[in-house]
Formats: C-alpha cells, structure tokens, sequence
C-alpha cells in the first residue's frame, strides 16, 4: 500500500491503496462518491466516466496512481442539488435521465467535450458521445439537453463579447 494524493473535485485527499487500483474504487469506495458507476468494468460503458486533466476518462480502468496530483472531478463536482451545473440543469429541464445509470458518463463526457469544443456541431456531439452507452435510449432527451446547454453557452459568451466590447469602447 501506498499514500497516493488526489484532488478530488476541489479537495485534497490521501487515501493508502495499491497504486494500481481503478480509480473508481478510490472514489466509490474511500472517498464516497455516487457519480461514477460501475457498469461494464472494462472502459467501454462510459458509467464510470470522470473529468481528470481536462479529459473525459474511464475510471474503472484508470489506476490511481496514473491520476495522482491531477484535478479530478466527478458528477458531485459540477453542481448541487441546490445549485446544479448549466448543463446538469438542461437534464432536469429536458427530463433527460430516466434510470440515471448512464447520466453520470453522459454529462461528464459532455461536458469534456465542450469544454475543449464551445462551438461543436450537433454532428460533432453526436460523435463525441456515441461512446457511451444508454439502455433507456433517452438519447433524443440527452442531445436536447447537451444541445441546450451548448446554445446557452453560446448566448452567455456573446453577451459577455458585447460587455466586453462596451468597456473597450468607453
């Protein structure tokens, strides 16, 4: 066993376990996070879907050793009930869970993939999520609300352009 460190949706943790062990354990096991799920085990489900250096990555097959020192967030890192994420809160409003099994990996990977791509194209998201696996096949609602929260974006980033401009202008 060894103390590995994490920083874990804004907060540091030492946890001792074997260095190869996923890090979904870490997080469901010592750390107590209900986000990542355990579904397929072989990084291919996208259930255990975590944000880690600014990748969407599988967490049951990540070693926690691989992710020490590196900003790990996790669905209960994005926002809260009280306060939920712009793209947690377009799920809400498009009624887009319906089990929840799969929300975590779809919202993470979501928000991955537009954090490094603002403007993607629908056909762009589609791809992008196409690595995830839903078997409610609420996948119409998903997109609407992944949609949403990408039009949403885009309206706040203009807004704040306009702002912008207005100061520069005075």
């Amino acid at each position: 066993m060894n103390a590995i460190n994490l920083k874990v949706n804004g907060k540091a943790h030492a946890v001792d376990v074997d260095p190869t062990t996923p890090l979904l354990y870490v997080l469901s096991d010592d750390l107590a996070l209900n986000g990542p799920k355990f579904g397929c085990g072989l990084g291919q489900c996208g259930a255990c879907t975590v944000i880690a250096k600014g990748q969407a990555i599988r967490s049951c097959i990540t070693p926690v050793k691989s992710v020490e020192g590196a900003e790990i967030t996790t669905l209960e890192g994005l926002g809260t009930i009280e306060k939920p994420h712009p793209l947690q809160q377009a799920f809400i409003e498009e009624q887009a869970a319906q089990c929840g099994f799969c929300v975590n990996g779809v919202i993470m990977t979501a928000k991955a993939f537009l954090d490094k791509n603002p403007k993607a194209s629908e056909e762009q998201i589609q791809q992008a999520m196409s690595s995830v696996l839903c078997r409610c096949f609420t996948h119409v609602r998903m997109l609407r609300a992944i949609n949403r929260f990408r039009e949403g974006r885009a309206r706040e980033g203009l807004a704040k352009e306009g702002r912008t401009r207005e100061a520069a202008a005075k």
